[in-house]
């Protein structure tokens, strides 16, 4: 069964558009929640946004200092960390390395398809049979689940039809990331 959807964007979509709205829904969560959306938050998660495949916590350095900021890499960790906690940036546990949330109106669990071919990653949203198949395993050994994130790797549309790009995107690595 194949989808309608694409989750992964085309190369050719508005993307100065879909960071803008990111940027734009940020805002509006922050000061739903009464969080200071700060101009290095901002700039942290816009460069997330402008990546749009996982970018490590050094990546996101490398271009605040080249930009002239007194970045230090517990300045991105805390800029990173406050992302995380509005629901505006996931981590990518494997990769070790972030990536924008597309719809921060709501918590949910984080499930992902990532690409080893253009290193692209899609969210899956809301996935009721998996979390409930989670819950369900989870329940029959007395544990109770507090956060999940499902990262699975394969080839994206793109790529498996000789769209993507040539060469394979260098992965964020150890030293890559936070």
């Amino acid at each position: 069964m194949t989808s309608d959807i694409n989750l992964f964007p085309s190369r050719t979509h508005d993307h100065a558009g879909c960071v803008k709205s990111a940027l734009d829904a940020a805002a509006a969560c922050c000061e739903k929640h009464g969080a200071r959306f700060t101009a290095l938050r901002r700039r942290v998660l816009e460069l997330v946004w402008t990546s749009h495949e996982p970018i490590g916590a050094y990546a996101l350095l490398d271009t605040l200092k080249a930009e002239g900021q007194a970045a230090a890499p517990p300045t991105v960790y805390r800029a990173l960390d406050f992302l995380i906690e509005q629901g505006l940036v996931h981590r990518l546990e494997r990769l070790n390395a972030f990536v924008g949330c597309p719809h921060p109106d709501s918590r949910h669990s984080a499930h992902f398809l990532i690409c080893t071919e253009c290193g692209r990653a899609a969210e899956l949203r809301d996935n009721p049979a998996i979390d409930a198949a989670i819950r369900q395993a989870a329940d029959a050994f007395g544990f109770t689940v507090s956060r999940q994130t499902i990262e699975v790797e394969g080839i994206c549309p793109d790529c498996r039809d000789g769209l993507g790009t040539a060469e394979p995107k260098s992965r964020p690595s150890a030293s890559g990331g936070v």
